[in-house]
């Protein structure tokens, strides 16, 4: 079994403590993301239920293991060893699936990528995690053909859905000819609790994505609360959304947490309302999760009242704050609430829901999940009082350790000692915590606005603009500023059939003053047509700065 070079991990006493909740301590010591995920659903004659529904096919546990088996096969065929790192860039569809269990159940460590990444992003990434091989939808290879010539590892890029005499003619390899070449018999390589089941790359808001690593056992474990005290997924459930699995968030959301309960997934290649809508009724699907942004636009979508939504038992969301304003008025459309809750790259998926709540507390992202211990302190790193803002720090079953830490001077290493202290995560995040012990996301740190004294969190401002008739989408970042240290400054997306001017901009200020304070308001404006978001919707401020 070949294993990570030793300068490819922190040093040790810069690891976070890892927790091991009592209710999940016989997770065993030696184990296999597929295996745990898939195979044992089979073996514990669930072969014939259902676990991925695309479009108008069903495939079931049983038939998604027999080409996991087959790819996983061919992969190994190819020189794909144990721990090797194998990169995915993929849509929503069940090729995604197999691709990803098959480099799991070989013992090899899938890296999920953006399909949204650009060329240089591509390289990059294809380089720090020295892919052996990179597997990639067709409609997906324009950015990394004109990446390859920057490859520095001999990467061999694998293609999905191509025209093969294209796809050879490019030096690449065809997936479908793989896949068929393949035994469909394969036992899963056992893995040791400790060596690394998944590398997640950061969005890259802050620059270069960072590679977060994540061990098997940790991993499982996390999965395995998450779905316990969140999603509550077994067989006959169907998970819904539409965050790409290949990507950090989709790939827990998708590939974890409904597999651990033996539950199925449908996928929606991309998101529009009435996709989603046309899938919620066709696949019968009983958790919706996605974006706020995803939400707000099904609330726009004219023929919503004309689908069955009943069900669905559970809606939840995360990644960018909800709002009481969206809150309510999906209560008023569906009787239901929306769930919301806060993870991160760096922690696997959630560590806070509001699911611990007998009903969402507004604006909050819940309580600290069992198992989680999340505090909130402040600079000198002394617990702060109910209510008081501070940074909020985390303790569970998963944690921040960075890949190749040592590369470019050390910076990751530097990012891994401030991120790390005494074993506790800093999450970099603003928050306070009230008497009952909920959590209310205030700002990203690096995003919180100091102007002549005062604190101002982009996301209030954000959630107030939004409600003006011609804002479509806006996002917020402090300007240095040689007499106030910064100052706001807003970038608008508009709605159709408005135009930016000085007269608009106004208005909108005319607006805001209803909802925020005045030293909140924007000392500039400016208009774009489509504001900069990553694929799971988070807005990337470094691009508006």
């Amino acid at each position: 079994m070949s294993k990570i070079p030793q300068n490819y991990l922190p040093e040790k006493e810069t690891w976070p403590k890892y927790l091991t909740p009592g209710e999940f301590a016989d997770t065993p010591d030696k184990l296999n993301l597929a295996d745990f995920l898939l195979d044992r659903h089979v073996r514990e004659g669930a072969g014939n239920s259902v676990a991925i529904k695309f479009m108008d096919k069903e495939i079931t546990y049983a038939q998604l293991q027999k080409m996991v088996n087959q790819f996983g096969n061919a992969l190994k065929e190819a020189g794909v060893q144990s721990q090797d790192r194998v990169g995915i860039r993929l849509v929503n569809a069940p090729p995604s699936l197999v691709t990803i269990f098959a480099i799991e159940k070989i013992g090899a460590i899938p890296v999920p990528t953006s399909p949204l990444w650009s060329r240089e992003e591509i390289s990059f990434v294809v380089n720090n995690a020295e892919m052996k091989y990179f597997i990639v939808n067709a409609p997906l290879m324009e950015q990394v053909e004109a990446a390859k010539p920057n490859f520095q590892f001999g990467t061999k890029v694998i293609v999905i859905g191509g025209a093969p005499d294209q796809v050879k003619a490019s030096g690449n390899l065809v997936f479908e000819e793989m896949l068929a070449a393949g035994s469909p018999n394969l036992d899963a390589t056992m893995l040791d609790a400790y060596d690394v089941g998944v590398i997640l790359y950061t969005s890259g808001t802050t620059g270069m994505p960072k590679g977060c690593v994540h061990f098997v056992r940790p991993s499982i474990i996390e999965t395995r609360i998450v779905n316990k005290h969140v999603y509550q997924l077994k067989a006959g459930d169907t998970l819904g959304g539409s965050a790409p699995v290949s990507f950090a968030a989709g790939f827990g959301t998708f590939t974890l947490i409904p597999f651990e309960g033996g539950a199925a997934i449908s996928l929606i290649p991309k998101f529009t309302p009435g996709d989603m809508m046309d899938l919620i009724s066709k696949h019968k699907i009983t958790v919706l999760t996605g974006l706020p942004t995803a939400y707000r636009a099904l609330m726009k979508f004219p023929a919503f009242k004309s689908y069955d939504t009943s069900s669905v038992r559970l809606y939840t969301s995360g990644g960018d704050a909800l709002g009481s304003e969206t809150l309510k008025a999906w209560m008023e459309l569906t009787g239901k609430p929306i769930w919301e809750g806060l993870g991160g790259t760096e922690m696997l998926h959630l560590v806070t829901s509001n699911t611990l709540n007998s009903e969402p507390v507004p604006n909050s992202i819940g309580r600290a999940l069992p198992g989680v211990d999340v505090r909130v302190v402040n600079a000198a790193g002394e617990p702060c009082k109910a209510g008081e803002v501070g940074s909020m720090v985390i303790q569970g079953p998963s944690g921040t350790l960075y890949w190749k830490p040592y590369e470019n001077n050390d910076k990751l290493l530097k990012s891994q000692r401030s991120g790390v202290v005494d074993g506790w995560n800093k999450m970099g995040d603003a928050v306070y915590m009230n008497e009952e012990k909920n959590i209310f996301f205030v700002a990203r740190e690096d995003d919180m606005i100091k102007s002549s004294g005062y604190r101002i969190a982009p996301s209030e401002i954000e959630e107030a603009m939004v409600k003006h008739p011609a804002v479509a989408d806006a996002g917020i970042v402090g300007i240095p500023d040689p007499e106030k240290g910064q100052i706001v400054k807003a970038v608008i997306e508009l709605k159709p059939g408005f135009t930016g001017s000085d007269k608009l901009t106004e208005e909108i200020n005319i607006f805001l003053r209803d909802h925020i304070a005045v030293y909140k308001l924007p000392r500039l404006v400016q208009y774009m047509d489509k504001l900069p978001r990553t694929p799971t919707g988070k807005l990337l401020r470094r691009m508006l700065r």
